[in-house]
């Protein structure tokens, strides 16, 4: 009877275990997560709405959860709108995912640590993979240009290699560096990023205002860019594939006189400087003036194209092997690329090979470490090496090659004018450059108790470059002289170790604070070494064995170090989300000041008030966002070279006892009293989305005034110093940025979306020690420089004889401005012609989605700006003896105001210099990319898991008055000199611009 009933119980309670157990039991749900055009999406969360239990995509967008059948799950990623499903009796889920275009709760990296977008009180700008992506970039920067607002990037030209110049808000110092702190995985770099993988970036914010740099201290001083790379996640491995191969061709020809009009342009000077009679030539005029070999080339009809020989389509190409995968103790990402930029000027090229690995590891579960490791390697060569200039000015009446084909060294009796294919004979011109690069990001971080964290980082850099340069003796440096040769080996280590506590509470759910402390050190050693030398035996060594060569004409050895030493607190705070607080202080002390003023102390502090989240907005059917955010604060620069406090020796020579001796003098003045410059800047700013977020963006005001600036003061000569560093002056940036991106179609499978970047920075000195500098091209009330010269307003007429003979000209001649009136043309008819600071600048982005198809371009321009054409100089002297641009120049038959009469009497036009200036207006269309994206079921098929292939074009158009009537190249420029080009100037032997087409494939295994 027991048993029985035992038997009965046994069974009631393996019904209920079973019905409970029913209840209970959680499903196993997977899916794929896609994104509107229907590619997967990796790295989105997906979440069990109520728990703490979830995961993430994998690189294939794909998942796997447990969930109970009355559960729902949570689907949302960065930027997309969250999706909410409930599980019910489905085992499997895909989701497609609509884009959240306002970006509200978008997660930013904002400085050791990261931050909703909602709750910045700063000014930030970001630019994602995305972005990126769209253009086959060399450089990260490069992507920075007309995307992110009040940062201006100007990269003249298009020789491989060569780094963009990037200013944020603006200059602020004469002489100290203006270029912003380049932070990679948390690491501040000494060095700049050009080593680094674009493909390999995630994203890049820029810090710009006091509120958002302060926590960099003197080291964002001008603003910083945080670059984060890619990392692992959680699930199975992926290998990606992208590639690109484009063919790079020069856009537009430059155009200087063919054999005909070069020889009426050497008639017409003679006619000027009255060797030959005016009117029509004859064949014995033109044999007093023109030697053999040209009469030769009249007689035939001959043009060489010199600068055709020296030109080819270059290409631009890029391999990149990506893995990653990871398990939940330890995630990684891998990267290995080949990228080559071969330039459309023979001899300029640029490769580079990076391996990236990212690794995260779980020790516990309060402790987990990590490293970023980059290897690069790259060579460039044609650094200093452009024959274009030369090619420019050679005769095209000559003959470069014999009937037998050799090259003729020189093809006309000009003895300073060689062949221009001469230099890129092979072996006769040699520069290359090496560069070896490790960079580290190594952190550990222990989570000591809940919302409280202890992070170390340590951030060692190496680098190790070598630049050769060998040049043969027949090029037109040389002229049949001696082979020369040289070697440059530097060797950069600089590291980084910093120790943050961070501390994240909620209060009664309505207070919410975070409170980050860091102690940090950077210390940086750069070593030098050179040795150039004449005489080199045999030029097949080019500049490999230069012991072997008679005469040493230098060596030298160089030793730089320094460090910075840094404190700082933060404290974020917010009421409800609704009142935010920011409030930062940072103390940098540094090995570059004196003992005197070696520590400086930078506060600032930031508002915002999520209006939108007020009781009285709730029913607005306007507004999704709108937030006002204030800021206020300073921050140092110390950005000059080691050593300005100190006076330090020179070599001298002298005569002992009449026998050459070398001894040593003061060279330089110190001054221990020599301080930080400190810029000081309000900010207010304007974040908003309205009609259901189809137009959102921020409009920001700032003003910035750096006092203290750091720049050389000059002395009088007799003295026996030119001058020393001091602190001198005042500057001030103000200006206004707009950020708007708009969804303005979204119809069907049909989607069309802009963004518009606006930025208008006005800069200018409010204060110098004696006044305007004119020496130094310094002026109250103007910008930082500015073209100060004559001003041409025309040529002198004919019917103009005698007002012209009045000012010492003749009828052909440059007319100058009277800007005084006096009746005479000097320097003090020089006035304020205009700055290569533009008015304003602008992006222009639209992207279009059908279905599987995307197409986007880009355009972007700089309006206002004045620049200064050295190319003009060197190419347009109207002397002629060489070749000149194919510019409209005066002759008595050809009134035209705009270039004067050539002259053979003359190296150059009187008031030459007045010709170099022209509107630097410019509108490029930067990027037309279109794409196709196979769906995951076509792309299964070929075995893959996802597949977009993709053509673009890359400045098809430049549209600029400098281009289109004066015969210029590139009116894009530096605003500061910087890599040998003077700031707001054409460089004589810039590249010329091109335009490339490329043709790409992404695909995920």
């Amino acid at each position: 009877m027991k048993s029985k009933l035992y038997t009965y119980l046994s069974v009631l309670l393996l019904v209920l275990l079973s019905i409970t157990h029913g209840y209970s039991q959680n499903a196993q749900i997977s899916g794929t997560v896609y994104d509107e055009t229907g590619q997967p999406l990796p790295g989105a969360t997906i979440l069990v709405k109520g728990t703490t239990t979830g995961t993430t995509t994998d690189l294939d967008g794909k998942y796997s959860i447990s969930s109970p059948a009355n559960g729902t799950l949570v689907f949302s990623f960065i930027g997309y709108t969250a999706t909410e499903i409930v599980v019910g009796n489905q085992t499997v889920i895909d989701v497609n995912l609509t884009p959240d275009l306002s970006d509200l709760e978008e997660v930013v990296v904002v400085g050791y640590g990261t931050a909703k977008k909602s709750q910045l009180t700063g000014a930030i700008s970001s630019v994602g993979s995305k972005e990126i992506a769209e253009l086959p970039i060399t450089d990260a920067r490069q992507a920075l240009q007309g995307r992110a607002a009040g940062v201006d990037v100007t990269q003249p030209g298009s020789k491989p290699g060569s780094a963009p110049q990037v200013r944020i808000r603006g200059r602020r110092s004469f002489n100290a560096s203006n270029e912003p702190l380049y932070v990679v995985d948390g690491i501040p770099l000494a060095g700049g990023i050009d080593d680094i993988n674009p493909q390999d970036i995630t994203s890049m914010e820029v810090l710009k205002d006091a509120s958002a740099t302060a926590i960099y201290g003197s080291r964002g001083s001008n603003g910083v860019v945080l670059i984060t790379t890619k990392r692992g996640s959680v699930g199975k491995t992926i290998v990606s594939l992208d590639a690109y191969y484009g063919i790079n061709k020069e856009l537009g020809r430059i155009d200087v006189f063919n054999g005909p009009e070069f020889a009426e342009y050497k008639r017409e000077s003679r006619r000027a400087g009255g060797e030959i009679p005016e009117g029509p030539t004859t064949p014995e005029i033109d044999a007093s003036i023109f030697e053999p070999v040209e009469l030769d080339g009249i007689a035939q009809g001959r043009t060489t194209d010199y600068p055709a020989g020296l030109l080819r389509n270059g290409s631009i190409q890029s391999y990149q092997l990506g893995i990653s995968g990871g398990s939940d103790k330890t995630t990684f990402f891998v990267s290995g690329n080949y990228f080559k930029d071969e330039g459309v000027i023979i001899n300029q090229d640029y490769t580079r090979y990076t391996f990236r690995a990212n690794i995260d590891h779980k020790i516990t579960k309060n402790i987990k470490f990590g490293t970023s490791t980059l290897v690069s390697y790259s060579e460039r060569n044609g650094e200093n090496f452009n024959p274009l200039g030369g090619a420019l000015a050679e005769n095209p009446l000559g003959r470069p090659y014999d009937d037998e084909g050799n090259l003729i060294f020189l093809p006309t009796q000009d003895g300073l004018r060689t062949n221009p294919f001469a230099e890129i004979v092979p072996g006769a011109q040699a520069d290359l450059t090496k560069n070896y690069r490790i960079f580290n990001s190594i952190f550990a971080q222990y989570d000591i108790l809940p919302g409280l964290s202890y992070r170390m980082v340590f951030g060692p850099d190496i680098t190790i470059s070598r630049n050769g340069r060998f040049t043969g003796s027949q090029t037109n440096a040389r002229r049949g002289g001696a082979a020369t040769g040289s070697v440059d080996d530097r060797f950069t280590f600089n590291y980084t170790f910093e120790n943050i506590l961070n501390y994240t509470k909620t209060f009664n759910d309505v207070h919410n604070i975070n409170i980050t402390g860091l102690q940090s050190i950077q210390r940086d050693r750069f070593e030098q070494s050179n040795i150039s030398v004449l005489g080199i035996p045999a030029e097949s060594q080019l500049f490999h064995r230069l012991g072997d060569a008679s005469q040493i004409t230098g060596a030298n050895t160089n030793l730089v170090e320094w460090s910075l030493m840094s404190f700082m607190g933060r404290v974020n705070y917010d009421f409800k989300n609704k009142y935010l607080l920011t409030a930062t202080l940072r103390a940098d002390g540094s090995s570059r000041f004196g003992a005197n003023n070696r520590f400086a102390y930078f506060p600032s502090v930031a508002l915002g008030w999520n209006i939108h989240s007020e009781s009285f907005m709730q029913n607005s059917s306007t507004f999704d966002q709108l937030k006002l955010r204030a800021s206020y604060g300073s921050i140092g620069n110390q950005a000059i070279n080691p050593y300005q406090t100190q006076a330090l020796l020179g070599r001298t020579s002298y005569a002992y006892d009449n026998t050459a001796a070398f001894g040593y003098r003061p060279s330089t003045i110190g001054n221990p009293d020599l301080k930080w410059e400190t810029s000081t800047t309000l900010n207010l700013g304007l974040d908003f989305a309205i009609w259901n977020s189809r137009i959102f963006g921020s409009l920001e005001y700032y003003i910035t005034n750096t006092s203290d600036l750091l720049a050389p003061q000059p002395l009088p000569n007799s003295i026996g110093f030119g001058g020393f560093t001091t602190n001198i002056g005042e500057t001030q940036n103000r200006g206004i940025e707009l950020t708007i991106s708009t969804l303005n179609v979204e119809k069907g499978n049909f989607t069309w979306s802009s963004d518009i970047i606006f930025t208008k920075n006005t800069e200018e000195i409010i204060s110098l020690p004696n006044g305007d500098d004119i020496s130094a091209g310094r002026f109250i009330g103007q910008p930082l420089t500015i073209f100060y010269d004559l001003k041409k307003i025309g040529i002198w007429q004919t019917s103009e004889l005698d007002e012209a003979k009045s000012f010492g000209s003749v009828p052909g001649e440059i007319k100058i401005e009277d800007f005084n009136n006096d009746g005479v043309i000097n320097s003090l008819d020089r006035q304020f012609l205009g700055s290569a600071v533009a008015d304003f600048a602008m992006g222009f982005t639209n992207r279009f989605n059908f279905k599987g198809f995307d197409l986007s371009f880009f355009l972007y321009g700089r309006f206002g700006s004045m620049l200064r054409s050295q190319f003009h100089t060197q190419n347009n002297s109207l002397a002629g003896r060489y070749n000149n641009l194919d510019i409209d120049y005066w002759t008595p038959t050809n009134p035209t105001n705009s270039y004067p009469r050539p002259n053979v009497n003359q190296e150059s036009a009187k008031y030459a210099s007045s010709m170099e200036y022209f509107d630097g207006t410019f509108i490029k269309v930067r990027n037309i990319n279109f794409g196709y994206n196979f769906s995951p079921e076509a792309a299964k098929k070929i075995g893959m898991t996802a597949l977009r292939i993709y053509s673009s074009i890359q400045q098809p158009f430049i549209f600029a008055n400098y281009r289109s009537e004066h015969k210029g190249i590139d009116p894009e420029v530096f605003i500061d000199g910087e890599q040998g080009v003077g700031g707001g100037v054409v460089n004589s032997n810039v590249s010329p611009a091109v335009t490339s087409f490329t043709f790409g494939i992404n695909a995920k295994f």
